[in-house]
């Protein structure tokens, strides 16, 4: 191609209308959009089918649990030998899992696209207390896995960040 007709096709490029091309997505946008046809995916092989409007937090429980046999992060047992260290010094036979910080992401993306998607903030499944409740388990038995406390962070006073205590 001469830079003559390159010239031409970036100029057709250019002067083209918004609507001719799609835009491109961001990373997160991106994201979402695949969290979202995967758990319609997910909806779709239940038997039966689930459609999205009967969607509730028991399926969205039950669809983190089915994440987790995909999952990287290794979580100790109270029965294994290394429950309660950060860098245990060998291996175990303790199972993957999802890592608390990837399902609460997920969540927070399948969450907007439920309301993008036609879905009312007040019926959102990805919103509901259990599901929270659910994640704070997460946070809370890795933690103690991995030998790391769990510390709610102090709520900042007036506005304030707290004065450092030296």
């Amino acid at each position: 191609m001469s830079n003559i007709d390159r010239g031409k096709e970036l100029a057709e490029e250019s002067s083209r209308s918004p609507g001719d091309q799609p835009p491109t997505l961001s990373r997160y946008e991106s994201q979402k959009r695949r969290d979202w046809n995967t758990f319609g995916q997910y909806l779709r092989n239940q038997r039966p089918p689930v459609s999205m409007s009967q969607c509730n937090s028991n399926h969205v429980l039950e669809f983190l649990r089915y994440l987790d046999q995909f999952g990287k992060t290794k979580v100790h047992l109270q029965g294994c030998i290394f429950y309660g260290q950060p860098e245990p010094p060998a291996a175990c036979t303790c199972p993957l899992r999802q890592a608390w910080g990837s399902l609460d992401a997920l969540i927070g993306r399948l969450r907007a696209a439920y309301e993008e998607n036609g879905g009312s903030p007040e019926t959102n499944p990805f919103a509901s207390g259990a599901i929270r409740v659910y994640l704070r388990e997460v946070k809370e038995c890795q933690a103690k896995a991995r030998g790391i406390p769990y510390k709610k962070k102090k709520k900042k006073v007036g506005g304030m960040p707290a004065s450092p205590e030296w």
